[in-house]
């Protein structure tokens, strides 16, 4: 017997701290509860037990970008799966520079910082999906 996976969509907003370098993203009307750290980055988890936040310190150098295109977020979006008591989190943004989308990392528009942790404590399989609002 399989299990059934959880899954939530809502909309997620990002915050820049350009002097502190770091880069929030969460969702919007979730209820925090609690959090675990990794490598630069910090995963906030609800009271349903979702993944529903990161924070992600010295982001620039995380990203390989100047600290100028996280200041100009445009949009995105933000992905985290629990399977097997693995996490994964997926984020992709836009940047805006003189008011044309900024192509980072590429011809892509996106980039996209994958991060695969097993999990503090055992977390029921999930998937959030959430459009980063500007």
């Amino acid at each position: 017997m399989t299990a059934v996976e959880r899954h939530l969509e809502g909309k997620g907003e990002f915050l820049y701290d350009y002097n502190y370098d770091v880069l929030t993203f969460k969702m919007k009307n979730r209820n925090y509860k609690n959090s675990f750290e990794f490598q630069n980055f910090v995963a906030d988890i609800d009271d349903k037990s979702f993944i529903t936040g990161i924070r992600i310190f010295d982001a620039s150098n995380i990203f390989g970008v100047n600290k100028f295109v996280l200041k100009n977020i445009a949009g995105g979006q933000f992905k985290s799966r629990i399977e097997n008591n693995v996490v994964t989190i997926v984020f992709k943004f836009v940047s805006k520079v003189r008011n044309q989308l900024f192509p980072l990392f590429s011809k892509q528009e996106n980039f996209t910082q994958q991060i695969t942790q097993l999990a503090p404590v055992k977390m029921a399989d999930s998937l959030v999906e959430a459009p980063i609002v500007a």
